[in-house]
């Protein structure tokens, strides 16, 4: 993670000045009016194109603001280059993801999960189900996006056939999701959170679970209320699928590749493109007539004809053409090619993200608040706060979560508070909050995968929105406040800090 530019003078040979806070405003106030306006105007397309315009325009501003202070245009180039190549490994996910959803609605792997779903889950309680499961796997793995893009595939699946709210489940999919993203030791932003704090991994995840159970808790309570209490059929949604579609549990075997690889802690592109090859190589093996038919090339030898088929399911996603409309539906999706729109939302937002960071503008805001905070109460509503801020406007999980470590380690030593303590807000805050911004490279992948834009699930994702609450309300009570000279089952009463 590259560090922040700052500027406290002027050089001594006229260098860059530090940005006055009316500098690090005009983008800030640039990009929210911009945003905004897009979302008026264009509604749900708005990250199709008019979003990555707004993102782009805001990162010039944000360049000749830097540039106005004296730093120069090859350092903003370089900074740009880098913060887009920090960015290189989720847009690798994010195209495995576009691959592994085209070969598994091929192979019958998204449609088996749908059918063995439909036979086991209840509508009444499927939302409080759907984020359970999702938050035990993720917690197994410590990885959100791995369970979004497998998992929370088929459950989306099954409540499109239940007649459920796709917004609802998507945010039961991301609450679940998050809560291993926060509280597993394989989790990448623990261990990046535990790092910049300067904490001990085992001691973060003991604290973390203070607040991560809890919000659980409340969540899947919510979700419960949610769901509908209502006698689910399922015999006319398993039969059209029986009608149309072979369903078999080797089906699941992509699934459970992905799975052990991630346990074995390989990448996750890894872990997720193997997937979508497995699904590519169950389809030919299960339903070579099906692949050959959807490569359209009679002309081929079989083997090439499977081989295009399913190359092109990996390249440009699956079309499924059963004659049952609801099922042509739910299989027609996939390919690396569509999450190119999201590959280019992901880009200019880490574009803009980089040269704000560069130019020390995030950093020029949260100072003022720093100096003026004088409880550990205040300390820890000001990291929660910086953290949302920082998705809001660097658009990436990653500097959101090193970001307060390097902005706050010094003020909590300070005032006597153990590393711990930030490096668990850090994770009630900065990870949780990250799918919430659609801009923000987590909200981008979670909405291009499930299908929902970040704008319609956002309001479900209860976790997400409680685990930053629960943080604020643990500072005000002094509740898990842990002092630098007790253990950590020791706690303080922020006042006398």
């Amino acid at each position: 993670m590259k560090e922040m530019v700052h500027h406290d003078s002027v050089g001594p040979q006229g260098g860059p000045t530090a940005p006055s806070l009316v500098d690090a405003l005009i983008p800030c106030i640039a990009l929210v009016i911009l945003l905004s306006l897009s979302f008026v105007l264009f509604g749900n397309d708005a990250s199709s194109g008019p979003n990555q315009v707004a993102l782009l325009f805001c990162g010039i501003v944000a360049a000749l603001v830097a540039s106005k202070n004296g730093l120069p245009w090859a350092g903003i180039r370089q900074a740009v280059t880098e913060g887009i190549a920090a960015g290189l490994p989720a847009i690798l996910i994010l195209l495995a993801v576009g691959a592994l959803i085209g070969t598994w609605a091929m192979s019958g792997t998204i449609v088996s999960m749908i059918y063995y779903g439909l036979k086991l889950l209840n509508p009444t309680y499927f939302y409080a189900t759907a984020a359970l499961v999702c938050a035990v796997v993720a917690f197994s793995i410590g990885s959100s996006w791995t369970v979004a893009g497998t998992i929370g595939i088929g459950l989306m699946g099954v409540a499109a056939n239940m007649g459920l709210s796709p917004a609802i489940t998507a945010g039961a999919v991301i609450s679940g999701a998050y809560f291993g993203d926060k509280a597993s030791p394989l989790s990448d932003t623990v261990n990046l959170a535990t790092a910049t704090a300067g904490s001990d991994i085992y001691s973060h995840i003991r604290e973390s679970l203070w607040t991560s159970v809890p919000a659980l808790l409340i969540s899947l309570l919510v979700f419960a209320l949610l769901g509908q209490p209502t006698v689910f059929d399922a015999t006319g949604a398993l039969a059209k699928i029986d009608g149309t579609v072979s369903v078999s549990l080797w089906s699941f075997l992509p699934l459970l590749l992905v799975f052990l690889f991630s346990v074995f802690r390989l990448p996750p592109f890894v872990a997720i493109f193997a997937g979508a090859l497995a699904g590519a190589l169950v389809a030919v093996l299960h339903d070579p007539e099906s692949v050959a038919v959807f490569a359209a090339a009679p002309d081929l030898p079989l083997g090439l004809a499977l081989l295009k088929g399913a190359w092109s399911a990996l390249a440009n996603g699956y079309i499924s053409s059963t004659g049952e409309e609801s099922i042509d539906l739910i299989l027609t999706r996939g390919g690396m090619s569509s999450m190119m729109n999201t590959v280019w939302l992901i880009v200019t937002a880490l574009a803009f993200g980089a040269v704000v960071e560069h130019a020390g503008l995030l950093k020029r805001l949260v100072e003022p608040l720093v100096a003026r905070t004088k409880s550990a109460a205040g300390l820890i509503s000001t990291v929660v706060g910086t953290s949302i801020l920082s998705n809001v406007i660097t658009s990436d999980q990653y500097i959101s979560v090193a970001l307060p470590g390097r902005l706050f380690g010094p003020s909590f030593a300070s005032r006597g508070m153990a590393p711990v303590v930030l490096s668990r807000v850090v994770g009630d805050s900065a990870t949780v909050t990250s799918p919430l911004v659609p801009w923000n490279s987590c909200g981008a992948y979670m909405a291009a995968t499930l299908g929902i834009p970040t704008a319609a699930y956002a309001s479900f994702c209860f976790f997400n929105v409680f685990s930053p609450l629960l943080a604020v309300a643990f500072g005000i009570l002094g509740w898990r406040v842990v002092r630098t000279n007790t253990s950590e089952e020791r706690q303080t009463n922020p006042a006398t800090v």
